[in-house]
């Protein structure tokens, strides 16, 4: 199996507080990986040096054999790497079709959009079950449609490897099973592999094949679900907050 995610002891100080230290961990291209953990353990903080948007302050992030940590933002996501964010990140007064827009703008720099960028957000429209709202400008848009939205700009960059913050939080069961369902679909047709930050148990037992498990910025465990969810201290650490 092939690797497209290497991580090696990488570690992010902020003055004299450490929020990730010393994690290690592979990603097989085509896997969905799941990183669980308690608010503060480093999750985000993680996200970021992988995307560019912190820079290690010691480890290496190899992407397709490649070194990239320390690149830019946008010379990543050129790259093959897309995310969402824990917080919605929208263009309110755009309607949905021109949100989507921009990414594909923003993927091949050019301004003046073609048609066949026009037709390629029509089809992730479609794909995302976005299509009935395209005129709708996204600040009247519900809290699981600008989450959708996210995940069809994130997809307009053609990612290879999608990260995926906390993509599910506030959204109702039924909502969540119709994100569950989609995200398999991404990962199965398009072939793009996922990495899934969720507090949502429920979802990234479902949804991933492999778990790791980040406490006060070090990884404390990995393996599959089943395995997660009868360690001891993952228990201890974590699950046992979400049990009470």
């Amino acid at each position: 199996m092939e690797t497209i995610l290497s991580i090696r002891n990488l570690t992010k100080r902020f003055g004299g507080v450490t929020a990730v230290k010393d994690v290690s961990f592979d990603v097989v291209r085509g896997a969905r990986l799941g990183i669980i953990g308690p608010n503060g353990a480093g999750k985000t903080t993680l996200f970021n040096m992988i995307t560019g948007e912190l820079k290690p302050t010691a480890g290496t992030i190899a992407f397709e054999g490649e070194f990239i940590q320390g690149l830019r933002p946008h010379t990543i996501c050129r790259k093959g790497i897309g995310r969402t964010f824990q917080i919605v990140r929208v263009f309110e007064e755009l309607s949905v079709f021109d949100n989507v827009l921009m990414g594909v703008i923003g993927r091949e720099n050019r301004y003046r959009p073609t048609k066949e960028q026009e037709e390629e957000v029509e089809r992730i429209l479609q794909w995302t079950r976005l299509d009935s709202l395209r005129h709708t400008l996204a600040k009247n848009l519900t809290v699981a449609a600008k989450k959708r939205v996210g995940l069809a700009t994130a997809l307009a960059t053609r990612p290879k490897l999608l990260l995926l913050d906390e993509a599910m939080a506030g959204l109702t069961f039924v909502e969540i099973d119709e994100v569950l369902d989609l995200l398999r679909r991404i990962n199965a047709e398009m072939g793009i592999t996922l990495i899934v930050v969720e507090h949502v148990m429920k979802a990234v037992m479902e949804l991933c094949e492999w778990i790791l498990v980040i406490a006060s910025g070090e990884k404390i465990a990995e393996g599959t679900p089943e395995e997660i969810s009868t360690d001891r201290r993952v228990i201890d650490v974590y699950l046992g907050e979400e049990t009470r």
